[in-house]
């Protein structure tokens, strides 16, 4: 999916509708697509409940839920009556200095309460990056496939885009050499994603060290998404970017989403993990604190909740949530072997999501992923997301972060799907 390419594509064949489709790279969103399947869903004529596999919001399923801690000290700041005013611009000074102290634990430094800026949510983290770093001329590197949000605030920033290739059989790690030849003095800097959304990949230590040294050969800065930070249930820990902030200057955006299950709480950070100082002039820092100056941060209770929330949450939430996910990204592995036309072929060691590759050749009346995915959702109540929402035509990706029977019945239906669908011999 180039920057720039236009397809339309009438959703929902066979008489099913669904709207056109814009798969434009710089005005794609992973919820518009999704509200078109949605649309396509008729449950009466199916007569199947829905189970939506699109999104990572693992709210919608009760197996997944937060910790009493959270839900507590969210209670507790509301009944103090102390935090219904408004909230600096930057966050609480509190929260700032629990982020600070939270992320330092897996750093080989201290950050400091001014290296954190508390954002609603990661989505308005990726934005304040973005806006910070546009100039005229200026361009950024993203990987393909990725999350779609950063090529929408791009186009908004008027900053040229350039993907870089995931390599899937390398584990979706980032193609060095493609970074390099793509790079040149008006690029401001790269950006990965891990635990890797949408691949469910994790990277080593060692190749987050080669992407340090590319980007601090190359002069620029690494933006490291890490919104699934610590989801990681495979052969490798998580190993955070800020690591190597003394080699390269990183920009560190996370939020409490979906380590505490609570997207619905829009609290986020954008902080510099960045020893050697390069954020900290004066200029910069001040134009940071502007532009906060012009956003609504999140809820001030909800602020006030993340201290308790960082430093009393304990290791057996963390270790049910991470058993939740790898047991379920085991069946979805599983029982995508029984479907012909999809492939798994990375089984997923973090996050909450897999690309699955889709054979075309063995469906009799399937166009592409778009067309597979609206017409599942018509015939199976079932909605997956098309790949080309995330720059991967012909994949499809599943959000597994969801109860075993919904998963178990959302394979069936498909299995059923495919058989209805298959080239006939």
């Amino acid at each position: 999916m180039e920057n720039g390419t236009h397809v339309n594509h009438q959703g929902g064949g066979g008489g099913g509708g669904g709207g056109l489709v814009d798969t434009t790279a710089a005005t794609i969103t992973i919820k518009g697509i999704l509200s078109l399947l949605l649309q396509n869903v008729d449950e009466a004529e199916s007569k199947k409940r829905l189970i939506s596999l699109g999104m990572g919001d693992p709210t919608a399923f009760s197996c997944f839920h937060t910790t009493h801690i959270a839900q507590e000290a969210v209670v507790d700041a509301i009944q103090s009556d102390k935090f219904n005013g408004y909230s600096p611009t930057v966050g609480l000074p509190q929260t700032r200095r629990a982020i600070a102290e939270y992320l330092s634990r897996d750093l080989p430094y201290n950050l400091t309460t001014d290296d954190v800026f508390v954002t609603s949510g990661c989505t308005q983290a990726i934005d304040v990056t973005l806006a910070m770093l546009a100039r005229p001329g200026a361009n950024i590197l993203l990987p393909r496939p990725g999350f779609p949000i950063y090529e929408l605030c791009s186009a908004f920033r008027n900053l040229e885009v350039r993907h870089f290739d995931l390599l899937q059989e390398s584990g979706w790690e980032v193609n060095l050499d493609a970074v390099e030849a793509l790079a040149d003095q008006n690029t401001v800097a790269m950006v990965i994603v891990n635990p890797g959304n949408p691949c469910g990949n994790v990277y080593s230590y060692q190749h987050l060290e080669k992407i340090a040294e590319t980007a601090k050969k190359l002069r620029i800065l690494v933006i490291a998404d890490e919104v699934y930070g610590h989801l990681a249930f495979g052969d490798k820990p998580f190993v955070p970017m800020g690591v190597f902030g003394s080699t390269v200057p990183v920009l560190t955006l996370g939020s409490l989403s979906k380590r505490w299950i609570v997207p619905g709480w829009r609290l986020g950070w954008f902080v510099t993990t960045d020893p050697c100082g390069t954020f900290r002039k004066p200029k910069v820092i001040e134009r940071i604190k502007k532009y906060f100056d012009i956003l609504g941060g999140p809820a001030t209770f909800i602020q006030a909740a993340v201290p308790s929330i960082l430093e009393k949450t304990e290791e057996v939430f963390f270790k049910k949530t991470i058993y939740l996910l790898k047991q379920s990204s085991d069946i979805c592995s599983d029982r995508i072997k029984d479907i012909p036309c999809l492939t798994c072929p990375n089984k997923p060691e973090g996050s909450m999501a897999v690309m699955v590759k889709l054979d075309l050749s063995l469906l009799e009346d399937i166009s592409d992923d778009i067309d597979f995915c609206f017409k599942l959702a018509k015939e199976e109540s079932v909605i997956f997301l098309p790949g080309t929402a995330v720059g991967l035509k012909n994949w499809i990706r599943v959000t597994f972060a969801a109860d075993p029977p919904s998963l178990e019945e959302a394979f069936r239906r498909t299995k059923s799907f495919y058989q209805r669908h298959a080239k006939k011999l």
